[in-house]
């Protein structure tokens, strides 16, 4: 028999038995659904991490305090406290970092600001005149913080959009004073809707000179981070080898594994990211396999019951000259089929949900959800497809061909 008369006949076969073939597909549909949307969830947030990590920009370097988290039982809070003063001014010195093309402290915590009888809670942040250039942001009304106020420790505070309607609602703040804790802060700028800048979101956010937070909110003497921009992106490396020897110096370390900071840079938050959004993705694609190593058992089981139900066929066609090869291919094509169909209405399906979790998740989160749908999981969905129908439809297939066809056609 040509390959075409096979092929028909295969296809003739299931669609004789449609329920049959819709509830023996359903197994392979909802796997390849599973993993074409878990993929495409998890290039998604990737790339909405990534995109907040961008955000400051290739220059940006930012130095913390404490060491970073290699485990579990790891004490990182241990040097909390280490970047102080005269570290911002060591590092500002031409002769230590001649790369350094800008540096900001920063301190930041969460408290309640009050207007009147209102209270919201919200996201503060100490910072410097720069802190419009490094996060993009600008005021709606109003002024930015300046160098003046920094120095002079001002009672001055910039307010997000929520925090505006939240305390003021359809009334300008301009002008008027919030109170953080016992401090009053006349309220100078508002800023525009913005959403999330680099993980932090300035809607729900007051921005205030870092003198001002450090004495008068958090009562503190340190920085959270030092906010650092290289002149060019090819000196970022040399920026950052420059800013470790003069805080080694400084903090008297000789053995960089004693080092009390860590620095980061954009390209390793954005390595690191990648990581292990990709490890996660791998696993609950794995988890999601598991459907189609079930789906894969179940063609294999109902491809075993047809080659029953159909012995007295088989042993007919083998008695008027089908050959032994004719029957193997023949079932063979039927389980491909099942799985390739069942695999194209899963990538279907798991693409339209994959819109729709976007759709959804974006609601939530209050910004846009990035769909990370590639061609990579399409294909890989084609692929486990037509694997899992040769493997679990070979053994149902090389059965039906070694029946004899004399007990077959017996067979009652």
């Amino acid at each position: 028999m040509s390959i075409r008369d096979i092929f028909k006949t295969a296809t003739r076969a299931l669609r004789i038995n449609k329920g049959r073939t819709a509830l023996t597909m359903l197994g392979i549909v909802i796997g390849i659904m599973s993993i074409i949307l878990v993929m495409s969830i998890g290039q998604g947030a990737q790339n909405l991490i990534l995109a907040q990590i961008q955000g400051l920009g290739s220059k940006t370097i930012v130095v913390r305090p404490g060491r970073p988290a290699t485990g579990p039982t790891d004490v990182t809070t241990l040097f909390a406290d280490s970047l102080k003063e005269r570290d911002l001014v060591a590092m500002k010195e031409k002769s230590n970092v001649p790369t350094l093309a800008s540096v900001m402290p920063m301190v930041f915590g969460a408290d309640n600001a009050t207007y009147g009888n209102t209270k919201y809670q919200v996201t503060i942040f100490g910072g410097t005149d720069l802190a419009t250039k490094i996060f993009d942001i600008e005021v709606v009304e109003g002024r930015h913080i300046t160098s003046d106020d920094v120095a002079s420790a001002a009672d001055v505070v910039i307010i997000g959009s929520k925090v505006q309607e939240k305390l003021f609602g359809i009334d300008s703040a301009l002008g008027k004073k919030i109170r953080i804790k016992d401090k009053s802060l006349r309220v100078i700028g508002i800023l525009p809707t913005k959403g999330q800048v680099s993980f932090f979101n300035f809607d729900e956010a007051v921005l205030l000179p870092y003198t001002t937070a450090q004495n008068y909110i958090f009562g503190i003497k340190y920085f959270n981070e030092l906010i650092v921009q290289a002149d060019s992106d090819s000196s970022v490396n040399q920026t950052v080898h420059d800013i470790q020897i003069t805080l080694r110096n400084l903090h008297n370390i000789s053995d960089p594994s004693k080092d009390d900071f860590f620095i980061e840079t954009q390209a390793d938050l954005a390595q690191r990211v990648s990581t292990i959004t990709n490890v996660l993705t791998y696993f609950l694609t794995m988890v999601a396999a598991i459907s189609l190593l079930v789906g894969g058992i179940g063609i294999m089981n109902i491809m075993l019951v047809s080659v029953t139900e159909r012995t007295r066929e088989i042993g007919l066609r083998k008695a008027i000259g089908a050959k032994n090869n004719d029957i193997l291919t023949q079932f063979l094509i039927e389980s491909v089929i099942l799985t390739c169909l069942g695999g194209a209405i899963g990538i279907f399906f798991g693409i339209m949900l994959s819109f729709l979790g976007a759709i959804i998740i974006g609601y939530l989160l209050g910004q846009a959800w990035p769909l990370g749908i590639s061609f990579f999981a399409i294909l890989l969905g084609f692929s486990v497809s037509a694997f899992i129908g040769m493997v679990f439809g070979i053994y149902p297939a090389r059965r039906a061909s070694r029946l004899n066809p004399i007990e077959a056609l017996r067979y009652e």
